[in-house]
């Protein structure tokens, strides 16, 4: 008799962000997110946030974790009690410059968008922009780690997916209202049918195949 397979052991919660990185600093802190490296279509938006230490709102997570509904409430609590700042590329400069530089220049923009100058920057990924003025120090998985950079993702994305949003009234073919111009089956439908728009990165594979001329065939 065959031996039942042993049931495989339940990994451990990851835990929540936290504030250890900024509190160790011992200076202001601002963490540094974007949203929207991988859509088809619309800018890629980055968020600098600087938390208060002695005012935290509550729920303050990865943004991938929330609801839609769970980052409004998060991220209206941080505009009225964190020092913020917004940045972003536009798709002409992301197909300009690549989605990567794209996203050091709205990370510089957000920076530079800050009232007050942080001490340390604490950046989501392993790369940092060049023209970042304070020390800078990379996070890979920062959002999940790092309170500040959690923010900066809520900020980021709710802003984006504002834009996409307010674009999908002008554009409703693609679904943007739904799918935030991510590589959706609805929104690739929508670009076979009608084509791109001029809030498409053309440089991306799926929506240049589609601007190159198709062969004729003869009768």
């Amino acid at each position: 008799m065959r031996a039942m397979p042993r049931p495989r052991a339940a990994l451990p919660a990851q835990p929540p962000p936290d504030y250890r990185m900024e509190a160790e600093a011992g200076c202001p802190v601002a963490g540094v997110d974007e949203a929207g490296c991988g859509p088809l279509a619309g800018p890629v938006v980055a968020a600098a946030v600087i938390l208060d230490a002695r005012d935290i709102p509550d729920g303050i997570d990865d943004s991938k974790k929330l609801t839609a509904a769970r980052r409004e409430a998060v991220f209206a609590a941080l505009t009225a009690r964190a020092q913020i700042g917004v940045g972003a590329a536009s798709v002409e400069e992301i197909d300009h410059l690549n989605i990567l530089w794209a996203r050091m220049l709205a990370m510089e923009r957000a920076l530079a968008a800050l009232a007050a100058q942080p001490g340390l920057v604490l950046i989501d990924g392993n790369r940092a922009p060049k023209g970042v003025i304070a020390p800078a120090r990379t996070v890979i998985g920062g959002d999940a780690r790092c309170l500040s950079i959690a923010a900066a993702s809520i900020v980021a994305k709710v802003t984006r997916d504002r834009i996409m949003c307010e674009l999908a009234l002008e554009h409703p073919v693609y679904g943007w209202e739904r799918n935030k111009g991510y590589n959706t089956a609805a929104h690739r439908a929508g670009l076979t049918r009608h084509g791109p728009c001029r809030h498409h990165r053309r440089t991306f594979v799926t929506v240049a195949k589609l601007l190159i001329p198709q062969p004729v065939t003869p009768l």
